[in-house]
């Protein structure tokens, strides 16, 4: 049994869409018919908490990226020394680097390399010298018009891992016997009455940068529609989204706010009839778990590549504004009429549309559906 190193440095989303890429390097033959493999995910610190709820790791390893974290920490020779005494002493075979279209694996294969790895895939619009073993070349191997969970399976494939027969290449996160509640009592207690009390509709305001925000107002106003429709509301968010939440919550609404873990929002999450959310790490998060998507999606990102993967959905906003692919964190138009031009109402009517198990036809158009 080979120990493979996967790399995946950046945000919650972004490890939640690796999980396909991962389960091929666990457990997917080789065309010499090896398998299967130990996995050493590397992450970012935002990326921890999501990287322990992943099908097919073995060992979570979290390094502070000083080219992807923000705000970056300095760089130091002991920083990097401590990746590359990690990966010496964990006896890694092979390393498979994820990376999105903006982003470069040379960084990390240098200290790869020092580090004594033989083996390392990555995609490189650079030219790689002696860095990478196999590289793939971004709009000739692959095209970066694609899912981004597809992006990632398909370096794990060029390293030679597939996924294993009968494995979907969905989104997945690992089942418990309490449904992904985190076993503390107060949690798992959450997670049963909400069950219990019969279907609801989540709603997660928050956004990790400006530009994804869809204004609170609105979300409040969708809250109030959405009640005035029978439905049952549940409001989430992290630590520090407790006034945010408040707000869209209202009076009557279940505020959640803060008071979840990740493995608990993912059950929260799983339960819920429809999430209602932003382009943000929850978005994948329902995904992985198997409900329906409203997403509030600004389009300083492709959605074609961010869309929520592999479950019915619907994307609002507008896709041609003029932030579009600028990869903004702080909206470049005043107004921020990508977002802020939809409506409650549109919501709403999203929301419908997935609990018939109709989807619009201009999403079907706009977005690549599995």
């Amino acid at each position: 049994m080979s120990r493979v190193l996967v790399a995946r440095l950046d945000c919650m989303g972004d490890v939640i869409v690796s999980g396909p890429a991962l389960r091929a390097v666990a457990n997917g033959s080789r065309p010499d018919g090896s398998c299967p493999n130990d996995v050493v995910l590397l992450c970012g610190p935002e990326g921890t908490a999501a990287a322990e709820l992943l099908p097919g790791v073995t060992e979570v390893h979290t390094w502070s990226c000083p080219w992807i974290v923000t705000p970056a920490p300095a760089v130091t020779a002991g920083l990097a020394d401590a990746l590359v005494d990690f990966v010496r002493s964990s006896r890694i075979d092979e390393a498979v680097i994820l990376t999105s279209f903006h982003q470069s694996p040379l960084p990390l294969a240098m200290l790869l390399r020092l580090a004594g790895v033989r083996r390392i895939t990555g995609a490189s619009t650079d030219y790689a010298g002696s860095l990478l073993d196999v590289r793939l070349k971004p709009g000739e191997d692959f095209p970066e018009d694609q899912a981004e969970a597809v992006r990632a399976l398909g370096i794990a494939r060029a390293a030679g891992f597939g996924l294993p027969q009968g494995d979907d290449g969905r989104l997945r996160v690992e089942r418990t016997p309490h449904h992904l509640a985190s076993g503390d009592l107060a949690s798992d207690a959450l997670v049963r009455d909400l069950s219990s009390e019969g279907p609801y509709v989540v709603v997660h305001p928050g956004a990790a940068a400006p530009a994804r925000a869809w204004p609170a107002l609105h979300h409040a106003a969708t809250v109030e529609l959405l009640e005035a429709c029978g439905h049952r509301v549940v409001v989430t968010g992290g630590p520090a989204e407790a006034s945010l939440t408040a707000t869209v919550a209202g009076p009557s609404a279940l505020n959640l706010g803060g008071r979840t873990s990740l493995r608990t929002l993912a059950a929260v999450l799983e339960g819920a009839a429809v999430v209602v959310t932003g382009n943000t790490g929850p978005a994948h998060l329902a995904a992985a778990v198997g409900t329906p998507v409203v997403c509030l999606f600004s389009p300083v990102v492709p959605a074609i590549r961010w869309a929520p993967y592999g479950v019915p959905m619907e994307v609002l906003g507008d896709q041609e504004a003029p932030c579009k692919d600028t990869r903004a964190r702080t909206c470049p138009v005043p107004g921020h009429p990508c977002l802020s031009s939809v409506t409650p109402e549109q919501v709403l009517d999203a929301v419908k549309r997935l609990l018939g198990g109709v989807p619009s036809l201009t999403t079907r158009r706009k977005v690549r559906n599995p």
